[in-house]
């Protein structure tokens, strides 16, 4: 095993790894629990210990987690160097759209299918689809597949290099926000205020596309890990990852609140009393329970 500032990786013993193939495409992807599916994207510059320990909150949340391998070492602590070259790797892949006017990344297209195959497998309501930093935004374009309906997206940090931009190609952008005008949904998001690569501009975007649908808490940077693993202090360089890296895992703490608000959302849409299939009207919107005043 590898270290970083003395922490080891994590071998993900306690998951099952499986090969998912969705449209002739196979990917890796670790599962863990039981109860409704949860679709959970990692960050750059991978599925790290940080990520698994945001897997495992879920899973003894109730939830079946399904963690796809995208990008990086499954289970490394991220190193400044080796992130480096996954972000360079991620940035010229044919999967991925980093910067602006590329459009919607074409992997969302295999995620999708990941939460269909998932759904029918683990039945419930629908799906929940978290996305982090590189991913964030993917959890919005899954909405275009009903069988999500508790979209998470947590520091978004696509386009790269358009602070006010969308990772949503013009047509995608209209479906998501039908979709989730048609269903009632309700899309959670998180960044902290002085977030170089998630904006107050990126959430401004996100309302004007989604109005009150999008629920976006911004945190303090004060209140960020001051320690975070090396690919965090020196590359991404700012209060980033809300409830992963940056996350401080004690009690009252606004970064653990924030994963408490996460996994109450999702317990609240992917509870097992609804009916099976899309959210009816009334699961998003303002009343949504825990939700403190908006700032954006």
């Amino acid at each position: 095993m590898g270290a970083s500032n003395g922490r080891l990786d994590d071998a993900i013993t306690d998951f099952s790894r499986r090969r998912v193939d969705v449209y002739g495409m196979v990917k890796t992807v670790y599962t863990a629990g039981s109860g409704p599916a949860v679709v959970l994207m990692p960050e750059m510059p991978g599925i790290s210990p940080d990520v698994l320990r945001l897997a495992r909150w879920i899973r003894d949340a109730g939830f079946t987690v399904h963690l796809p391998s995208l990008f990086g070492a499954d289970g490394a602590w991220p190193t400044a160097e080796g992130g480096r070259e996954v972000v360079r790797r991620a940035c010229v892949s044919a999967e991925f759209r980093a910067f602006a006017g590329g459009g919607t990344s074409p992997v969302t297209a295999w995620l999708h299918g990941l939460a269909r195959q998932a759904h029918a497998e683990c039945g419930g309501p629908g799906v929940g689809a978290i996305g982090l930093c590189f991913t964030g935004n993917f959890a919005l374009t899954m909405a275009l597949e009903p069988a999500v309906i508790a979209p998470v997206v947590a520091h978004p940090s696509l386009p790269l290099d358009d602070p006010a931009g969308l990772e949503l190609g013009d047509e995608d952008a209209r479906a998501v926000r039908d979709r989730i005008a048609r269903d009632g949904l309700t899309v959670l998001a998180y960044r902290f205020d002085d977030d170089r690569w998630c904006t107050g501009q990126r959430f401004a975007a996100y309302q004007a596309l989604l109005g009150d649908a999008f629920d976006g808490r911004v945190l303090p940077g004060s209140s960020a890990h001051t320690d975070p693993p090396p690919f965090f202090r020196d590359v991404v360089g700012c209060p980033h990852s809300v409830v992963t890296a940056h996350l401080v895992d004690e009690e009252g703490h606004p970064t653990l609140q924030a994963r408490d608000e996460i996994l109450a959302f999702l317990t609240e849409r992917l509870s097992r009393s609804r009916p099976h299939g899309p959210a009816p009207s009334s699961a998003g919107g303002p009343g949504a329970p825990g939700r403190p005043g908006r700032v954006r």
